[in-house]
């Protein structure tokens, strides 16, 4: 954690947000530089038996900074953008999709485990091109101020929509893979439940109680009920079979961004997350990369392809769509770019594939190259396009 901060500071100073420096330096810790190395340093640095720990913390910070993340959302500005905003998050998982499936039947014959069925693969290959990394982009946004501005706030609004519908087809694709699409399509209803109820149902509770606590003084008690509500959220979208983090930005997204409550919740947590919990998160994850895996020539040629067909796919899609809708060319492109910021979330994703069984670990990783590239392009895209600074 401690080199995942170093590294993220060189990072900023290179104009990169330190989040990559954080994916970056897990990377290097792991088998894929250190571990090749020194096998016997890296198992110093990450003992078999603090796996699960570290696992269970950095898995604590990402639904602590999502919450964060929610916390800061101002509703009222998505409100007003609900339509287009759906429209787009749609047309930034169906592009990347097609895409991608297309691309999957090139892939399948060299890159497919033995035994899995065509339509399987085809289909996870899809929804792998489709995942945004949310908490990445969140992540991005503040650290170039921008979580505030319209821009911002439709590109996590996007995020969050294209998620959760990610997340569903996810479950979709686990189903047919299982032979139980009916699972699938439960997961898919309860979520929808579950977050109609909560936009509808909970949020004018929440703030009526927030604006009461408000008048009365922000106290520990309110902390801690707000506390329980986040990780009950957490629970139950993770039961339900979709991330977490879902549940946890949610129930941020509920409370007024500016109630004295918001504002202390983010003073009491802000630094815990960033500083500590979050790149432990990053860390992790990368740590699980073997770039080794990707061979030669033949190979890296591929892995250039599948970051072509992704961006292609996740930018251009966005774009087209947020054109449609109505969004100024500066908007729609700098819009296009951060929805094609993959990060980690999509490491997630990838890890069902390979415990499924479903892609090979040279695919998978291809397709961390690919994440990790896209993010990495992210801050001077958005710069040039958007005029970020």
């Amino acid at each position: 954690m401690v080199a995942g901060r170093l590294v993220g500071w060189l990072f900023r100073r290179a104009g990169q947000p330190p989040v990559v420096g954080e994916v970056i330096a897990g990377i290097l810790l792991g088998p894929s530089l250190l571990g090749a190395l020194s096998p016997a340093v890296y198992h110093f640095v990450l003992p078999a038996d603090l796996v699960p720990t570290l696992g269970v913390v950095s898995e604590l910070g990402v639904v602590l900074y999502m919450f964060l993340v929610g916390l800061e959302l101002n509703a009222e500005t998505v409100r007003g953008h609900i339509r287009a905003t759906a429209v787009i998050a749609l047309a930034s998982i169906v592009v990347p999709f097609a895409l991608g499936a297309v691309l999957a039947t090139y892939l399948y014959a060299t890159l497919a485990p033995a035994g899995v069925s065509l339509l399987s693969f085809t289909l996870f290959v899809g929804i792998a091109m489709s995942i945004t990394a949310f908490p990445v982009l969140a992540r991005i946004l503040a650290d170039l101020e921008m979580s505030q501005t319209d821009l911002g706030v439709r590109a996590l609004a996007c995020a969050a929509m294209a998620d959760v519908t990610a997340w569903c087809v996810l479950a979709l694709v686990v189903g047919v893979v299982h032979a139980a699409p009916e699972r699938a399509v439960l997961v898919a209803l309860l979520t929808g439940v579950f977050v109609l109820a909560t936009i509808a149902i909970a949020r004018p509770v929440v703030v009526r109680l927030v604006r009461w606590s408000d008048r009365r003084g922000t106290t520990p008690g309110a902390v801690a009920v707000t506390l329980v509500a986040l990780l009950s959220a957490a629970w139950i979208t993770d039961a339900i079979g979709v991330h977490a983090i879902i549940g946890a930005f949610l129930v941020g997204a509920i409370i007024p961004h500016d109630s004295a409550l918001a504002r202390a919740l983010t003073q009491s947590f802000e630094h815990l997350v960033v500083i500590l919990l979050l790149p432990a998160f990053f860390a992790f994850t990368g740590m699980k990369t073997e770039i080794g895996l990707i061979g030669g020539t033949s190979g890296w040629l591929l892995c250039g392809l599948i970051v072509l067909v992704a961006t292609v796919g996740k930018l251009g899609g966005t774009f087209a769509a947020a054109r449609a809708a109505g969004l100024p060319s500066r908007e729609a492109a700098g819009l296009g770019v951060l929805m094609n910021t993959r990060g980690l979330m999509e490491l997630v994703v990838l890890n069902i594939g390979l415990e499924l069984g479903v892609i090979s670990p040279t695919l998978f990783t291809m397709m961390v190259m690919m994440a990790i590239v896209t993010t990495v392009a992210t801050s001077p895209l958005l710069r040039r396009v958007a005029g970020a600074t």
